[in-house]
């Protein structure tokens, strides 16, 4: 079982930047598929970073959805068994709820190399809002 809580949205301009913190207790030396979602108003959740971790190191691929590439980057630490979303710069279409999900993941080809089809079913955080302003 493990358990989520999100923190670091807040309000900031387009051109700024914003770090999300999603620190996690329980089983974390498992293997997860882990990532960040967001969620704009009356759609639904979308993920915006995936990575595949066994034993808190991360593998294979990280998956960016294409509105954030070269803006977002996902990251763990391992030490302070906390997930990571750096959003510089951060743009009005950024604006929204934030999640962090994880999924226990086998340790498969897939899993390590698409960890976006593996994530959002099992384990989400609270959410933490973000707000961006032009």
């Amino acid at each position: 079982q493990m358990q989520l809580v999100e923190s670091g949205g807040g309000s900031v301009q387009a051109g700024g930047s914003l770090k999300l913190s999603c620190v996690m207790t329980g089983a974390t030396d498992s293997k997860y598929c882990m990532g960040w979602f967001r969620q704009f108003p009356g759609k639904n959740r979308e993920v915006v970073a995936a990575i595949y971790t066994s034993g808190g190191v991360t593998y294979g691929a990280t998956y960016y959805a294409e509105s954030v590439k070269g803006r977002f980057t996902i990251s763990r630490d391992n030490v302070q068994n906390t997930l990571y979303l750096q959003m510089d710069p951060v743009e009005p279409e950024d604006t929204g709820m934030y999640y962090c999900a994880a999924d226990p993941c086998l340790s498969t080809i897939t899993a390590q190399t698409r960890p976006q089809e593996y994530v959002g079913s099992n384990y989400w955080g609270q959410g933490t809002q973000v707000i961006v302003s032009s």
